[in-house]
């Protein structure tokens, strides 16, 4: 797949123009239709990589992938505001890109290689996964989507721009991605947000919150010539590393109350 498109799979917040109205909703990205189109497509991703043999269901990096999700679902659930029901379902794809991304209503996709290249503990795999829970959380995706309704942009554009590369792992993934992205970067705040998020999901799910740090070393250290996919939409400068660290006191706390 190409990696330029696959820097278009995570998401983005809502943008408020009333109390109760969004651009997006305006637009027809209401939490419960983005949602259901977000499930339709990740059950197409799934049937497809069955198909092409690259859903990993039984290897090592599966089974610790899942432990994870499993473990922080009902803290994610006891931090839904979003009025709707989440049904978390989680796809591992056999791939040596570095990347993960959430579509709305906790479709959760990872690709081994982040697990696999970075060489992450179970707690760091926690925090790339609290991370991309917050977005969803947060509804991310319908401020991106505002936007572009903001800008005559269309919902798939980061489809048409992927064109014929969407490679081994086909088509299906490449559509989930462009209906949450449109192959821009995330903003400062909306990443600070979920890195915020993520630490005390992480926390309150029995992981040491200062995996999170440790991860965003371990990105930054292996982006160099080659880049990863993950980096463009969660750059890791000296900036946000300090954003984080004054979080991670709070997130500490949660955790060790835990203990």
């Amino acid at each position: 797949m190409n990696n330029k498109f696959l820097l278009s799979l995570c998401l983005t917040g809502v943008v408020s123009i009333t109390g109760c109205t969004t651009i997006a909703d305006m637009a027809g990205a209401d939490s419960a239709t983005l949602n259901q189109s977000a499930t339709q497509n990740f059950n197409k991703t799934v049937q497809e990589a069955q198909g092409n043999k690259t859903l990993d269901t039984s290897s090592s990096t599966y089974k610790r992938i899942n432990a994870v999700f499993l473990r922080l679902k009902p803290y994610a659930d006891q931090m839904n505001q979003t009025g709707q029901q989440f049904d978390w379902r989680l796809a591992v794809l056999k791939s040596d890109t570095v990347n993960a991304y959430v579509a709305p209503g906790g479709k959760v996709v990872f690709y081994t290689g982040i697990v696999t290249k970075l060489n992450l503990t179970d707690a760091e795999i926690a925090a790339v996964m609290g991370h991309e829970m917050t977005h969803a959380l947060e509804e991310h995706s319908k401020q991106k989507m505002g936007a572009q309704a903001l800008t005559n942009l269309a919902l798939n554009i980061g489809l048409s721009a992927a064109g014929d590369s969407v490679g081994q792992l086909g088509t299906a993934a490449a559509q989930l991605g462009s209906q949450v992205g449109v192959g821009l970067p995330y903003s400062r705040s909306l990443e600070s947000r979920a890195d915020q998020g993520g630490l005390m999901l992480m926390a309150r799910a029995g992981y040491n919150p200062q995996a999170a740090i440790t991860l965003w070393e371990k990105m930054g250290k292996q982006g160099g010539s080659q880049g990863l996919a993950l980096l463009s939409t969660h750059p890791t400068d000296e900036n946000r590393m300090n954003a984080m660290k004054k979080n991670l006191a709070a997130a500490m706390t949660v955790y060790n109350q835990r203990r």
